[in-house]
């Protein structure tokens, strides 16, 4: 796996952060990334409603991948990223979405884990953090992001059901 062309080291600003979830995504696809985690305490300010988000995503989906939603609450997703939102139903089968309603939103890490990269916002309100694909940063996220997961529950099902 070749993540060579994705950023490694500090990022600064929401523009920054929404195109290394753009690029990481597009990555995951182009690379075929077994596994991907998506940690964010409401997803508000990424990029998942794009167009370009969901043709990755949906070149990313095959037999044997999966990927992990963890949030504090699912519901700016809901109102703010309807492609994203279609994608999961359409793929329900490899995402795996679980929430945190009681964590801090400011504890709960806002990162993208793979076994190739890593990014994490330190700080969500500036958007700046770092990404890198060095074996020690992978583990170190990858141990927070189960501890966060040990405490979580299912959580923005694929369908409603009722009503």
């Amino acid at each position: 796996m070749n993540d060579d062309h994705l950023p490694q080291g500090r990022f600064e600003g929401r523009k920054a952060f929404g195109q290394l979830v753009r690029d990481a995504l597009a990555c995951a696809a182009r690379e075929g990334w077994r596994e991907i985690i998506l940690c964010d305490a409401s997803f508000a300010d990424w990029p998942l409603g794009e167009r370009a988000v969901a043709e990755s995503l949906q070149a990313w989906s095959k037999g044997g991948r999966r990927c992990v939603l963890l949030a504090r609450r699912y519901d700016d997703v809901l109102r703010q990223h309807a492609r994203f939102v279609a994608w999961r139903r359409t793929w329900s089968h490899i995402v795996e979405a679980r929430g945190c309603p009681s964590a801090d939103p400011l504890e709960l890490p806002s990162a993208i884990w793979s076994p190739q990269w890593v990014m994490r916002r330190l700080d969500v309100e500036h958007s700046t953090g770092v990404s890198g694909s060095e074996p020690e940063r992978r583990v170190a996220l990858r141990e927070l992001l189960d501890e966060w997961l040990q405490k979580s529950s299912p959580a923005f099902p694929a369908t409603t059901l009722g009503l």
